[in-house]
């Protein structure tokens, strides 16, 4: 099935050499089930790689770590992705995903000057930035950053694209999207994770993280919304020098986040920078609607007064009105330790999918019974969305993509804020921030803003009634209306009637035997065994046969 999906020979060789790296880490059965050795047998390729017998002992989720790993920039950011699905997968397995770093070794000044030059309109970057280091002053999987000022001595960095990566992690995408359709297809426990659905959004992601000029978009968004908070500090961008291939922003010369000794001689104080962190992170949540989707250590900086600034925008969120709304109901029950109002917000992100009510609703009581004498400050947060997570993956709900990103925040925040204060519970800044949502929510100007909608909305599909149902008629002239019935387990009803009418097919047929045998015994002429017609013996050992069979099916069907 699999040679069917890859439109295009030219990615065999990467597959070759992305199952080698499978099967060298003992994920050969994974191969295999996928058809990916099948598919390199009929192009002529063979695999020879043998399993490293030295990680049997190894941990499967950390076997995954290093096989992702070693199969390069696009599996790494994947393996960073699914760092952010604490809904599907258990702690022990998001540790080991976050383990996956975007440190790599940066390629040389000359490799990257085409890119540099691409950007600049064919001008070559020593005749337009000055101080130009060759040397990078950092190195990610998707780009590398050097050092430079402009002519009037501004210092900035230049964020430049690898070279040849957009070919490789396009390959890389299409295989990926090849596997996910088997794997949907093929392997039903897989079914529930939405692979195919999953890895169109890494897709997308991955291409507006390719782009730098749409991170730098995001960032001058980011400047926007914190135009005013004079403690927040975002980089400024160059657009005269930015472009998809590059990204020229101003250097910001700062305490790094993850260096909390030089915190403390730079006598900046950590309760307020925790406080500020926490702030300008629930303001982007709750009020922006944009947010920050990877606010660790290493992408903030400390400068004095306390302020912070924020870097590398190339991973952020988006959260709609109704979704905003939701989360501000969520945080607001997790707040107040409301069980029944977090099942409210859990069922709505259920969509179709069944769910046990009751059973949901006693596993969310227990939860909030966990933590209801607790004081706010000593309740981890991080813990609190875990054990939430944790439900949810025990009653099989998926999060929707939008929301994963958002709970990684949360959860990455509370671990920022711990480190700068012990004493940081990031639940103490949400209940007051949650409680101003609400009432800006049920501001005169907000509910007519959202009344004008509602009757817009209404006005519009009124008005368009007509036109609808004129569409709906010449449909069914034409013989193109479908009506279709989803009626639940239907299958299974008919797989048991069947079953059924074999069974009352095998006891009539076997009720028949015992008369006609009963006849026959009664004839005297024919063959004999012990003095028996042997035909009237085997109606009897059939009809016996045919007994035990129903006895031992009817068993089963009351098992079942």
């Amino acid at each position: 099935m699999l040679i069917e999906t890859l439109h295009a020979m030219r990615d065999l060789p990467r597959l070759r050499e992305l199952a080698g790296i499978l099967i060298r880490h003992g994920f050969g059965d994974v191969v295999r089930r996928a058809g990916v050795g099948t598919v390199l047998e009929r192009a002529g390729e063979m695999l020879s790689v043998g399993q490293d017998h030295s990680l049997r002992e190894v941990d499967l989720a950390v076997r995954i770590r290093m096989a992702l790993e070693q199969m390069g920039p696009t599996f790494v950011k994947l393996g960073q992705v699914l760092a952010t699905r604490v809904d599907l997968f258990a702690p022990e397995w998001i540790a080991e995903f976050e383990k996956l770093q975007n440190s790599v070794p940066p390629v040389p000044f000359a490799d990257v000057l085409p890119e540099m030059m691409l950007a600049l309109g064919g001008r070559s970057p020593q005749d337009v930035f000055v101080d130009l280091e060759e040397r990078a002053h950092a190195a990610a999987s998707i780009a590398q950053v050097h050092r430079a000022r402009l002519p009037d001595g501004t210092a900035v960095v230049l964020k430049v694209r690898r070279p040849a990566i957009r070919a490789k992690i396009e390959a890389d995408l299409r295989i990926l999207a090849a596997l996910a359709t088997v794997a949907q297809a093929e392997l039903p426990e897989l079914k529930r994770f939405q692979p195919v659905e999953m890895v169109a959004q890494f897709g997308k992601s991955l291409a507006r993280e390719m782009d730098l000029a749409v991170e730098a978009r995001s960032q001058e968004r980011f400047a926007r919304n914190f135009a005013d908070e004079g403690a927040i500090v975002i980089p400024k961008v160059y657009w005269e020098f930015t472009g998809a291939s590059m990204n020229v922003q101003q250097f910001i010369d700062g305490v790094p986040g993850n260096d909390l000794e030089l915190v403390e001689r730079a006598g900046l104080d950590r309760k307020v920078l925790a406080q500020r962190g926490a702030g300008a992170v629930l303001k982007m949540i709750l009020v922006d609607g944009f947010f920050h989707a990877d606010p660790h250590p290493g992408n903030v900086f400390y400068l004095p007064g306390n302020r912070l600034c924020l870097i590398d925008f190339g991973m952020v969120g988006r959260l709609s009105n109704q979704r905003r709304d939701q989360i501000v109901d969520l945080l607001g029950a997790l707040a107040r330790r409301d069980d029944e109002g977090m099942m409210s917000v859990l069922l709505d992100w259920t969509g179709d999918a069944r769910v046990d009510e009751s059973r949901l609703a006693s596993d969310l009581g227990d939860l909030v019974f966990n933590y209801e004498h607790l004081p706010l400050k000593d309740i981890n947060l991080g813990q609190l969305l875990s054990d939430i997570t944790a439900i949810m993956r025990d009653h099989q709900i998926v999060m929707p993509s939008d929301l994963t990103l958002l709970f990684k925040a949360l959860i990455t925040l509370e671990g920022l804020g711990r480190q700068l204060d012990p004493d940081f519970h990031l639940i103490e800044y949400i209940d007051p921030f949650v409680r101003r949502v609400i009432q800006n929510r049920y501001q005169p100007k907000a509910v007519a803003r959202r009344a004008q909608r509602g009757i817009a909305g209404a006005i519009a599909a009124i008005t368009g009634l007509p036109d609808d149902l004129a569409r709906l008629l010449r449909d069914a002239r034409r013989g193109r209306l479908t009506i279709e019935f989803d009626l639940k387990r239907l299958d299974h009803f008919g797989h048991q009637l069947d079953r059924s009418a074999n069974r009352l097919t095998i006891g009539v047929v076997t009720a028949a035997l015992i008369v006609g045998s009963s006849i026959v015994m009664t004839v005297r002429g024919g063959p004999e065994l012990f003095g028996l017609p042997v035909f009237g013996l085997l109606g009897f050992v059939i009809a016996g046969l045919n007994g035990l069979w129903l006895i031992w099916s009817i068993r089963k069907s009351n098992r079942e």
